[in-house]
């Protein structure tokens, strides 16, 4: 191997005493190294194996710690700036190299030149720093380290301290100025060259860096801040770092496209924070009012999801009525602006109603706006502690069903984003209100036809007391199919009657009403309870074939203490006697709606004082709910009352929970007390 070097596995190589004092001999740095490589022969690190004198004084390292270490563990910081894989390329094409680096780094820092050289399987590397050379033209180092001063993009300028008879620095004189510095500073450098920044400034940060540069010489310290020049707005990076004892080396930069740019980041990012506010508030606004299923629970969300989301104190909810708007909703109003908000004709000059005319949206920012809005102050709303407002139409769908109002404590200007946002929670709310208004209405719609289907009065019995409830649980235009009757027959006749039509929906409600009328015509007409059932199912299949319905027919001869019971798919109704509730032994038949069926009645013995209660299955059963466990409950509670007054039983069954909870279906019941004896129930006696 060439020069003596020989190359071992595992071990530093070694150097020979001629190449070690050639080496040893010249003033600046010089280094040895052997290439690290992989399996596949890629080189991917360097060893150092050797290191002289002035290297080591250069690092401020003793040779001993650095020796026998890669280039990745002595100096981490510069691996990625090009220096491993400049040597990799000197040590693979075989050819010298030279480059001028600046480092400020843990590990190393300093203006360097580097020239290296392939040797064997490694190469030689000869660093100067350049920041040691006599900076003077005639020096091939300071030559080249003034031209490339010149060549760079940042101004650069060395000064020197001026001092008074008491050794105090007064000014400091400019003893170079690189091409860009003067270019900066809007001169030629002949212009700046011998002249003190005291005494000829070359701008207003000369004056302002002044005291910084001679800390700087004073305590050594480096000192880097950014000055805006205040008549440009121009912003500078400015570096000071002492040279020797008396000078100062000053960079500085332009930076105000990047200080620009930085500030358009920060407003970007600013902008996209706020976004996303919005958006979340949006959003959590949204959900609330997409909940509230009536307007009381839409109001409700306006005061403590949409006020608070929106920034405000004050919210006033107004709706249209025919020529005025009244108000619906407040939160965080005084009482005196509540009275005077309660009613308003759509002609006041109150901003509200001119929202509500037009749809247009209005924003006040102060009490002189508010003020000035309205003309007349004998009529004029009071703004009670607030200093801003936002009058929002609420619109939905082509109808503006009013107006929102949010106040503000605090003046306030609505900027675009704001009121695009305010709009949002407005048209959300508006959606979510007429929702609710729709559902208000429709659901007062299916109640009203509810009660018209069902007995608006039922007949007293001679000898029995009855009592009846219907539990709709249907929602908005749905109606439940469950139906109840108490038919009188003759004096001492009368049929009990509770069914259900499957599904709840106006179909079903239509259905409930022609069984109920069939089955009143065939009672009145004097069939048997069989019969009655048999010509209900008829009617059904005729005329709606696809629909199906249970029912149970109980039809009270009250003379004789008995009663015959048909049952159409439906539970058995409860006697409770003797302190004892079971449901009735009755053969059930199918439901009605289904062909060919057979239907049998069964009599049934009534003591005096008992009580019947005839229900429909959703009090007992769901999908989650066994009919036996429900019966079985239902029973229960029927046994457990203090008294079997039909009122006061129906009351104790509903509130001891029988069955499922929630509930998911309606339910109807009809309970009856026998009171006076029949002539079966004597002859018992």
């Amino acid at each position: 191997m060439p020069l003596g070097v020989r190359m071992s596995t595992g071990a530093p190589e070694a150097v020979s005493p001629d190449l070690r004092a050639l080496l040893e001999a010249d003033p600046h740095g010089c280094a040895l190294a052997s290439a690290v490589r992989a399996g596949d022969g890629d080189i991917v690190d360097f060893t150092l194996i050797y290191l002289n004198e002035a290297g080591s004084r250069f690092l401020e390292r003793p040779a001993g710690e650095l020796i026998g270490r890669t280039y990745r563990q002595l100096w981490p910081e510069t691996v990625t700036d090009g220096s491993l894989e400049l040597y990799r390329r000197v040590v693979r094409d075989r050819v010298p190299a030279a480059r001028t680096v600046y480092h400020d780094r843990a590990s190393v820092s300093g203006h360097f030149e580097f020239r290296v050289v392939p040797f064997g399987d490694g190469f030689v590397a000869r660093f100067v720093d350049l920041s040691k050379l006599t900076l003077g033209s005639q020096t091939e180092g300071g030559s080249r380290l003034y031209d490339a001063l010149d060549a760079a993009f940042d101004g650069f300028a060395l000064l020197r301290a001026v001092r008074d008879d008491t050794g105090t620095i007064v000014d400091f004189t400019r003893e170079w100025v690189n091409q860009i510095g003067a270019k900066l500073a809007g001169r030629i450098v002949e212009d700046l060259l011998g002249r003190g920044i005291v005494e000829h400034p070359s701008g207003p940060t000369d004056i302002e860096l002044f005291p910084n540069l001679r800390a700087v010489v004073e305590t050594g310290d480096t000192w880097q801040r950014q000055l805006t020049v205040p008549d440009t707005s121009q912003v500078w990076q400015v570096k000071a770092a002492r040279v020797g004892a008396a000078a100062v080396a000053v960079s500085y930069r332009d930076i105000t496209d990047q200080v620009d740019q930085q500030r358009q980041l920060e407003q970007s990012v600013a902008q996209a924070r706020a976004a996303a506010v919005r958006t979340n508030a949006l959003q959590t606004v949204t959900a609330a009012l997409a909940a509230a299923g009536t307007p009381d629970e839409v109001y409700l969300a306006m005061g403590t999801v949409v006020r608070p989301s929106a920034g405000g104190q004050g919210l006033a909810v107004l709706l249209t009525e025919p020529g005025r708007l009244v108000l619906r909703y407040h939160a965080g109003y005084e009482e005196h602006v509540v009275r005077q908000l309660r009613e308003l004709s759509l002609s006041h000059p109150y901003p509200a109603t001119g929202v509500a005319r037009t749809g247009q949206p209005r924003y006040l920012s102060s009490p002189q706006e508010f003020t000035a809005a309205q003309s007349d102050p004998a009529s004029a709303i009071s703004g009670g502690g607030r200093s801003a407002w936002a009058f929002l139409p609420l619109s939905s769908g082509g109808q503006i069903l009013g107006t929102l109002v949010i106040g503000y404590r605090q003046q306030r200007d609505f900027d675009d984003d704001e009121r695009a946002n305010l709009m949002a929670f407005s048209r959300t709310a508006a959606q979510a209100l007429q929702r609710a208004l729709l559902y208000q209405a429709q659901l007062s719609i299916a109640a009203d036809l509810q009660r018209a289907l069902l007995p608006a009065v039922l007949p007293t019995l001679p000898g029995a007391r009855h009592a009846v409830r219907y539990l709709p649980w249907t929602q908005g235009s749905d109606v439940g199919g469950d139906w109840y009757d108490v038919i009188q027959i003759s004096v001492d006749r009368a049929a009990l009657v509770i069914g259900d039509v499957a599904g709840h929906s106006p179909q079903a409600a239509a259905t409930m009403g022609q069984l109920r009328s069939a089955l009143r015509a065939y009672a009145a007409a004097g069939y048997p309870p069989a019969e009655v059932i048999r010509r209900a199912n008829e009617h059904l299949l005729r005329y709606e074939p696809q629909a199906m319905a249970t029912c149970c027919y109980l039809e009270l001869h009250l003379s004789e203490g008995t009663a015959t019971v048909v049952l159409a798919g439906h539970p058995p109704p409860i006697l409770s006697t003797g302190g004892r509730a079971v449901p009735l032994r009755v053969k059930p038949g199918p439901p009605l709606g289904t062909r060919r069926a057979a239907y049998h009645d069964q009599v049934i013995a009534l003591p005096a004082g008992c009580s019947l209660v005839l229900y429909t299955g959703g009090l007992i059963e769901d999908h989650r709910y066994t009919v036996d466990r429900g019966l079985s409950e239902l029973c229960q509670a029927i046994q457990a009352a203090p008294v079997l007054d039909p009122e006061e039983l129906v009351e104790h069954i509903l509130r001891t929970g029988v069955g499922p909870n929630p509930r998911s279906d309606d339910v109807a019941i009809l309970a009856v007390t026998i009171d006076d004896l029949g002539p079966a129930d004597q002859s018992q006696r």
